[in-house]
């Protein structure tokens, strides 16, 4: 072999030892530490070897994918969202398979969650008017911490919040909650605001803690006093009801039905009331809520009627106080409505003379029904206020079932004041569950000599009997639960006869609480002897011969 062949074999020799040194690269990583966010994610890792690998980690938060392989590849290393507020250390390891000590670590370093209450739009603008239904707005909320909502005292009337839950069942991982709000109409010409403030159960301390500001638009204006502002107020109050049928606005408000206007010559008619309404009429309509704010506008109204509520007897509602604020108003019917109670501003209506409850869900007679807060009314009615028909009260175990029932479940006495309610002409309380006996009133006010001598009709044996509602007309308390003796002072009333009284008075149906069949046990068979007591009155009977 001479010299140039040698050195050409040693010379190829050596380029084959240097190309074989290049392929033992081993295990390489393009980083060794990776630092990361609470909320977690994805990051990318470049390895390059010579053969195969296996990516290994002790930490269940993180996964590795591929966890394995040959040669060089991209690894993604997925890093959990944290579950604690404090930081937390990780690492993953990049192993030669067939080396176990060919290796390259890296180190995760992931911060936890600060505590925080933070909101998607920490300011909410609602209108001053909405359908029932759709008194709502919902608030997405996200935190890692119970909290309490606070509402503001002055706004607690017309803003609150539902029943929510926040469940943390992930540790501090900021969890999204939606919170639902139902707010009131606002009948005001100014808006309203709220700072709610969403306040943590337990003492930690808040990175973030947003508060929710809530604005509400002012009332719409209504022209108060003037007859435009009522015709507003009754379109109002009807698209506030639901009513299944409204005025037709094309129409001049004199030709709708149920509507009447105060004219010049009508008595008690001043210059400013002259062509404002003087009486409306609402009925058919379907509400859950008490009288619209709207009523409040209708300054000249002397009677109002708001009449059958689509499935009345479902409803415990409250008239609300904007009824109450009408200074001129003589004659209220709230009938067949879903009422169980009057608000307590209700005696502010020192005007109203006839009140009409009738048909709807009372149990018992409402406080504020007095004659001393209603000084001018002489006609109360209050009957059928049954929810159901219940014949034996003794065998039912049903509740809330209206009929002024309360009223007498525990005294077994008919109401007292209503009985020392002199200036009643008219008072109607038949078929309600009213039970127990009517009260003798022997310690009341007795008919007087002066009674006697100021009024030709009245015998002188009504000396000394209760004078109870001496200017009754009207007495229907029929159908009802009563039991016991009829008092002295009902069977020698003026004007037991005008009542119609063995329909309207003495019959009585069922059985009450007590098992007791409803019904008088001194019932008269006829009126004669008390047409032996008023010699007078003999030719009103209906069975006097000639």
């Amino acid at each position: 072999m001479n010299v140039k062949t040698y050195i050409s074999i040693f010379l190829c020799a050596l380029v084959a030892v240097g190309c074989s040194d290049d392929k033992k690269v081993g295990v390489k990583i393009d980083s060794d530490s990776i630092e990361i966010g609470a909320e977690g994610g994805t990051r990318n890792i470049r390895i390059t070897a010579d053969d195969q690998w296996v990516a290994l980690t002790n930490d269940p938060w993180i996964t590795i994918s591929p966890a394995n392989g040959r040669g060089s590849a991209v690894c993604q290393i997925i890093i959990d969202s944290a579950l604690l507020n404090e930081p937390r250390q990780g690492m993953v390891r990049i192993q030669n398979q067939n080396n176990w000590e060919e290796r390259r670590d890296i180190s995760i370093s992931q911060q936890g969650f600060d505590y925080a209450i933070t909101l998607e739009s920490p300011q909410i603008t609602i209108s001053n008017y909405a359908a029932l239904g759709e008194r709502t707005f919902d608030v997405r909320v996200k935190t890692n911490v119970d909290f309490d909502i606070e509402i503001p005292e002055e706004a607690q009337s017309w803003l609150r919040s539902e029943e929510y839950q926040v469940n943390l069942d992930r540790g501090v991982r900021p969890r999204e909650v939606t919170l639902r709000f139902n707010w009131e109409i606002n009948s005001r010409d100014t808006e309203r605001n709220a700072s709610i403030v969403f306040k943590p159960r337990k003492e930690v301390q808040l990175a973030t803690q947003d508060g929710l500001t809530v604005r509400q638009n002012a009332s719409e204006p209504i022209d108060v006093g003037t007859r435009a502002g009522d015709s507003v107020a009754l379109l109002s109050i009807a698209r506030a009801l639901d009513m299944w049928q409204s005025w037709e606005t094309s129409e001049s408000m004199a030709n709708w039905d149920n509507v009447e206007l105060w004219e010049k010559d009508m008595e008690g008619c001043t210059d400013d009331m002259v062509g404002r309404v003087k009486y409306a009429r609402f009925y058919m309509f379907s509400t859950k809520e008490g009288i619209p704010f709207e009523v409040q506008y209708l300054t000249a109204a002397d009677e109002l009627v708001f009449y059958s509520n689509t499935n009345s007897n479902r409803y415990s509602l409250s008239t609300g106080e904007y009824i109450t604020k009408l200074p001129n108003l003589k004659r209220l019917t709230i009938s067949a409505y879903g009422l169980t109670e009057l608000d307590p501003s209700f005696k502010n209506l020192k005007s109203l003379e006839f009140l009409d409850l009738s048909s709807n869900n009372f149990e018992e007679i409402p406080s504020v029904l007095t004659k001393e807060n209603l000084p001018n009314l002489h006609a109360l009615k209050m009957n059928a206020n049954q929810r159901i028909i219940i014949y034996d009260l003794y065998n039912s175990t049903t509740t809330n079932f209206g009929g002024l029932f309360q009223e007498t479940s525990s005294s077994r006495e008919f109401p007292r004041r209503l009985l020392e309610w002199d200036k009643l002409d008219t008072l109607i309380l038949s078929v309600n569950y009213l039970q127990g006996r009517i009260p003798d009133m022997k310690d009341y006010t007795t008919y007087t000599q002066a009674d006697i001598n100021a009024a030709d009709s009245l015998p002188q044996a009504l000396v000394g009997i209760p004078k109870v509602l001496p200017n009754i007309k009207r007495f229907s308390i029929n159908l009802n639960r009563l039991t016991g003796e009829l008092p002295e002072w009902l069977l020698r009333h003026p004007a037991l006869d005008w009542w119609d009284p063995f329909t309207l008075v003495f019959f009585q149906e069922g059985k009450d609480k007590e098992g007791k069949t409803a019904g008088f046990t001194n019932e008269p068979i006829n009126l004669n002897d008390y047409y032996e007591f008023y010699e007078g009155k003999k030719y009103l009977d209906p069975n006097r011969k000639e």
